[in-house]
């Protein structure tokens, strides 16, 4: 297993993560489907691997992702990071969601109950929140941290002017900043590059990453055929650009690579994040031993310079303005000038 610095901190993280959404039961089988005995298995199968990061948040199966995961690290609770998440709705009072210092201080108390931990390393807001102040959010989650029952803090699906927002206010102000930034990512979901990533480099924050697998879809396991299934998970929750071909024309161009290393496209798509040097940790999802063996042995694929710069070119976004403007606007002469006396 590698290992990264989060961020601007000294919190050492394995740059592949062990994601819990799956643990629990309840209205969407298609995700919450580990109990307990498979859960102790994945977990020790994790640890065994070397990772030491795992993640979860409040909403997951109605907090029995939290509940399980707990009580399956046990004693080793200190050998580990834990990232929690709140935000999202969790009750159906018009209080028991978003990012208020009365939610969060709730939230918080109810996450550590289930955890069974009295610190949480990791605590992520889940999502925005426009009917709270950004102060009144950082400001909590300051306190959180000042009481000890948060080590640090994060965001996960924010737009980058906001992070920034809130990053210059919490430097300002002396409280504690966000160190990692979660964010979905992958080979058919580079929307990150075009402000995300720039902002993160830039600030010192972290970046981890959910669904590097696009919901399942760069597994390999859907075709032309099947991808309308009511059953499959992308059926709730479409990740692929607007052009499904598109999307099938990058699989199949990840199948081909896959095939020329002896791996699978999951391997290749988790191997491709993991050569960002952007990426600080990739989260896993697993609901079998198989599965997570798989994804762990991308750890280990290398993959060419060729085979990066086929996936890059051939996934890149299109460039959005003022970006496109910007860099259509550099200036050449400057930067021969520049190539001329770094080479």
């Amino acid at each position: 297993m590698k290992y990264a610095k989060l961020g601007n901190s000294g919190l050492i993280v394995s740059r592949l993560a062990f994601g819990a959404m799956t643990f629990g039961s309840g209205n969407i089988p298609s995700v919450y489907k580990v109990g307990q005995d498979l859960g102790q298995n994945l977990v020790d199968h994790a640890l065994d691997a070397g990772i030491n990061f795992f993640d979860t948040a409040d909403a997951y199966a109605g907090g029995q992702s939290e509940e399980i995961l707990g009580q399956l690290l046990g004693a080793r609770r200190k050998e580990t990071i834990i990232a929690t998440k709140a935000g999202l709705r969790v009750g159906p009072a018009l209080v028991q969601a978003g990012l208020s210092r009365k939610h969060l201080f709730t939230a918080c108390e109810a996450s550590l109950a289930r955890l069974n931990t009295d610190y949480i390393d990791l605590y992520i807001v889940h999502k925005t929140d426009p009917f709270t102040p950004l102060e009144e959010t950082l400001e909590a989650l300051n306190d959180l941290v000042r009481q000890g029952k948060v080590r640090y803090i994060g965001y996960s699906n924010w737009p980058s002017w906001l992070a920034a927002q809130a990053l210059q206010m919490q430097r300002e102000r002396g409280w504690a900043p966000f160190i990692n930034g979660q964010m979905y990512y992958s080979l058919i979901g580079r929307d990150v590059e075009h402000d995300t990533v720039p902002f993160m480099t830039n600030s010192g924050v972290g970046l981890t990453v959910w669904s590097p697998l696009a919901s399942g879809f760069l597994s390999g396991k859907y075709t032309r055929d099947n991808l309308n299934d009511p059953n499959n998970r992308l059926s709730g929750f479409d990740f692929l650009p607007h052009d499904k071909e598109k999307g099938f024309t990058i699989l199949d161009t990840v199948r081909e690579i896959a095939r020329h290393h002896g791996a699978t496209p999951a391997q290749v798509s988790i191997a491709w994040l993991l050569a960002q040097p952007h990426v600080s940790s990739v989260l896993l999802g697993s609901s079998k031993i198989a599965q997570l063996d798989e994804n762990l042995s991308a750890g280990d694929l290398e993959l060419t310079s060729e085979d990066i710069a086929t996936l890059d070119q051939l996934t890149r976004p299109e460039p959005l303005y003022p970006n496109w403007f910007t860099t259509n606007l550099l200036d050449s002469q400057v930067t021969e000038a520049l190539k001329k006396n770094l080479s």
